[in-house]
């Protein structure tokens, strides 16, 4: 059997093993075309564009 811990592991010490375990904020950038917020590398979901291009059909 393995050894067991001892004494409980604080929070703060739980905290600073798992501080790379974190949501990051979406990177968000403006359409060139209809000039609304939208997530980067992504076509815009108001126009329907991506690089200049019309990716998705927007009637």
């Amino acid at each position: 059997m393995p050894p067991l811990p001892k004494k409980k592991t604080p929070a703060s010490k739980q905290g600073m093993r798992r501080q790379h375990i974190k949501l990051d904020a979406v990177a968000v950038s403006e359409c060139p075309e209809c000039h609304e917020m939208k997530p980067t590398h992504v076509a815009c979901p108001n126009c329907g564009k991506y690089d200049g291009r019309q990716v998705i059909n927007k009637d």
